[in-house]
């Protein structure tokens, strides 16, 4: 990370590369380190493993808070994807066995993720998502929760989980009508097209959007420009709290929808699953060679 020297790596991860200034203001936690070994780039169990160990290790009590001490929490990939979203290998094989319980506890685990970026790690935090690459289905949704997204150009950002007959469960209609209508959010949600990071912006839904390779520094720039009115942002985080909360009841009532539409699915549906996990998994491959 050459433009982001004084970071420091403190812990070492196999799925993760988390970076983490020496004042402990800032953390930036970049998914699929493990990209080299030809790995898909979505949400295994093993990288949310890791993502909510690390999140919680930098988690303050109330009472460990400081007074306007403002902290900063980072989500990139080390992949050329950002996230390509839900382990659908893992989606496939429980939904033919019928195991409502396994495919219940993993959208749980990926719902109190987002929910903890959006709630800003309990409040004293600002979550930035830096896309430098594909963002797609609970990918997209993981950089939704963040109060920030920042898109480099080019990058492909969409909810495609209509493709084989499911929607998007773990967010993304609750936190895309905080960006957007309702009537737009579920436009985006059931046309299942890919849109470009530039249409986002241009919506309203990426924040901040940069030239290819100046991902990186937009977002020191942002932490620098927030760290000069740091109450102003705790109160804001207070404010968005308010105004523009999601409850983790409706995050848990939307995936338990999810989860019942999916163990509906037949054959076709599942067999278009594992054609894009094999697609997925050529895709990781070539990148890794």
């Amino acid at each position: 990370m050459s433009n982001i020297e004084k970071l420091q790596r403190t812990r070492h991860y196999s799925t993760i590369r988390v970076e983490s200034a020496p004042d402990a203001n800032s953390h930036w936690m970049y998914m699929h380190n493990d990209a080299g070994t030809g790995s898909r780039p979505c949400f295994r169990n093993e990288l949310l493993d890791e993502m909510w160990s690390f999140t919680s290790s930098i988690t303050l009590r109330e009472s460990e808070r400081q007074p306007g001490r403002l902290r900063h929490f980072v989500l990139a990939s080390a992949a050329s994807a950002f996230n390509l979203g839900g382990d659908l290998d893992l989606f496939s094989k429980l939904i033919r066995a019928n195991d409502r319980a396994h495919l219940l506890a993993y959208a749980r685990r990926c719902v109190e993720g987002v929910y903890t970026l959006h709630t800003g790690l309990g409040g004293d935090v600002r979550t930035i998502a830096l896309v430098q690459g594909d963002a797609l289905g609970g990918g997209l949704e993981m950089a939704l929760a963040c109060h920030t997204i920042v898109a480099e150009e080019g990058v492909e950002m969409g909810l495609p989980e209509v493709l084989f007959g499911l929607f998007p469960g773990m967010g993304a209609y609750s936190f895309l009508c905080k960006r957007v209508s309702p009537q737009l959010a579920e436009r985006i949600i059931l046309d299942g097209h890919m849109y470009s990071s530039e249409e986002f912006h241009r919506m309203g839904i990426v924040d901040v959007l940069v030239p290819k390779g100046q991902g990186e520094v937009a977002v020191q720039d942002l932490i620098r420009q927030q760290q000069r009115a740091p109450y102003s942002h705790l109160a804001m985080n207070s404010v968005r709290g308010i105004s523009q909360r999601v409850s983790y009841d409706e995050l848990m009532g939307i995936t338990e929808i999810w989860v019942d539409t999916a163990l509906a699915l037949g054959d076709k549906s599942l067999r278009m699953m594992e054609r894009i996990v094999r697609a997925q998994e050529k895709r990781a491959s070539i990148k890794a060679a």
